[in-house]
């Protein structure tokens, strides 16, 4: 219809038909821009996606367990964002390995395949975690080598690959820094508190596990990582509409923990005028 505001589909799932309250700021925001935002569910059997001028992946956090059939939905979609090959790229944590080689300062990470025994040589006290998973959930923290091999059993026998890295003591004073980008540029910056318990393992608790969460200028080098990590991601994939890059404390310098470009929590809320510039973003595409 002549003079129809554009319709902004915000992908969400079916645990979340209102979306995050978090991410309920985003159709406000795209409201102020003359654009309607509209909560869907991505696996919705009924939805037309062809009727929106955009997809927005947001609150799609049920995927984990079904990876496969989420990436198709996204392939099958006209005019998804991120695009199907950054969604791709960004669920599973192998990415780390890319990273690295890039020459892009990561945890130190040991990609470990389902069947494959866990190397004899480890540091003192690892991390194991999925590598394909969301919300820090079975992810565990073990100062005996032994339960890290039971639960890299336990990944295994669900037929789950597994990272294993070094727990980097840091994180238990500075905590994690997120590094919220749209565009390319810089938008906000949020302090998350420590995810893992002391010893043991995440269980699941719902979509995701609960996080403490502030506001929070990063330091020069955190931001640093953070836009040198966008600047490679803008090289080989263009310039991202959204990006969130999770680092701690290494042994003298920031490292990246996570680089989230599929469906992040983007802590809207946490800095004045983050939904209308990510709003921005969405509206620039159209």
């Amino acid at each position: 219809m002549s003079g129809a505001r554009p319709r902004v589909a915000i992908a969400t799932c079916a645990e979340l038909p209102d979306l995050d309250p978090d991410d309920r700021l985003v159709a406000p925001a795209l409201a102020r821009l003359g654009i309607e935002g509209v909560p869907v569910a991505w696996d919705d059997p009924g939805v037309d996606w062809d009727a929106f001028a955009l997809v927005a992946v947001r609150n799609t956090w049920d995927y984990a367990g079904r990876r496969d059939a989420f990436l198709a939905w996204a392939a099958s979609v006209p005019r998804i964002v991120n695009r199907p090959e950054v969604l791709r790229w960004s669920t599973d944590k192998r990415y780390l390995r890319d990273l690295e080689r890039a020459g892009l300062p990561v945890v130190p990470t040991l990609v470990v395949e389902a069947g494959d025994p866990l190397p004899g040589a480890l540091p003192d006290e690892v991390v194991v975690k999925p590598a394909i998973g969301v919300g820090s959930v079975d992810a565990g923290r073990h100062r005996e080598h032994a339960e890290a091999e039971a639960h890299l059993a336990e990944l295994h026998d669900a037929g789950r690959d597994a990272l294993v890295q070094p727990f980097l003591p840091g994180v238990e004073e500075r905590g994690e820094t997120a590094l919220l980008f749209f565009a390319g540029v810089f938008s906000h910056a949020i302090h998350k508190g420590p995810m893992l318990p002391e010893q043991g393992i995440v269980r699941p608790y719902g979509l995701f596990q609960p996080e403490n969460i502030s506001a929070r200028e990063p330091t020069a080098d955190e931001r640093a990582v953070g836009e040198a990590v966008v600047a490679w991601l803008g090289e080989r994939f263009g310039v991202l509409p959204y990006a969130r890059i999770d680092v701690i404390p290494g042994p003298s310098a920031p490292v990246v923990l996570e680089c989230e470009l599929a469906e992040p929590s983007l802590f809207l809320g946490t800095s004045e005028g983050a939904a209308d510039r990510y709003a921005a973003a969405l509206a620039a595409l159209l």
